[in-house]
C-alpha cells in the first residue's frame, strides 16, 4: 500500500492557495478502522484525514477526479474544486479537526485504490464485530 503519487492538485491553478482535491466521507467507525487498516501496510499508506465530530465522519483527501467514479457503499466522494480547501495547520472546515494533519514535506493524497480496499476491509471487520455481539 502506498500513498498517490498526485498531490491533492489540477491543471488548473486553485484560487488564493486553495488546494484542488475530493474528499472521500465515510461513519468514523468506518474511516478508524480503515485509518489502522491503512497505517498497519505502510506507514505513508495515508494522506491527510479530517474528522468532523459534529456530524461523526473521516473526511479522506484522494486526487482530484477520484470522486467521477467514487462507488463505494456507505461512502461518498465529493469534488472540492479548491472552495477553500486549504492544506494548513488549522482544518479547512469548522467543527472538524485534522486526525492527521498535512505532511510538510508532502500533501499527497491517499491512493484512491488503496482506500476502496481499506474501507472493504474496514466495513467486513466492523460486520463481524456486530455480529458477535
Amino acid at each position: 500500500m502506498q500513498t498517490s503519487n498526485e498531490p491533492c492538485t489540477s491543471p488548473l491553478s486553485p484560487a488564493s492557495g486553495d488546494t484542488v482535491c475530493d474528499l472521500v466521507t465515510v461513519p468514523a467507525r468506518q474511516g478508524l478502522e480503515a485509518v489502522d487498516i491503512l497505517r498497519r501496510g505502510a506507514a505513508d499508506a495515508v494522506g491527510p484525514v479530517l474528522h468532523d465530530d459534529d456530524r461523526d465522519t473521516l473526511g479522506f483527501l484522494v486526487p482530484a477526479g477520484t470522486a467521477a467514479g467514487w462507488d463505494v457503499p456507505g461512502s461518498t466522494c465529493t469534488e472540492t474544486d479548491g472552495r477553500g480547501l486549504r492544506l494548513a495547520p488549522e482544518p479547512p472546515v469548522a467543527g472538524s479537526d485534522w486526525l492527521l494533519p498535512p505532511a510538510d514535506d508532502a500533501g499527497l493524497a491517499t491512493d484512491p485504490a488503496v482506500l476502496r480496499e481499506a474501507l472493504g476491509e474496514a466495513a467486513r471487520l466492523l460486520a463481524a464485530a456486530d455480529d458477535c455481539r
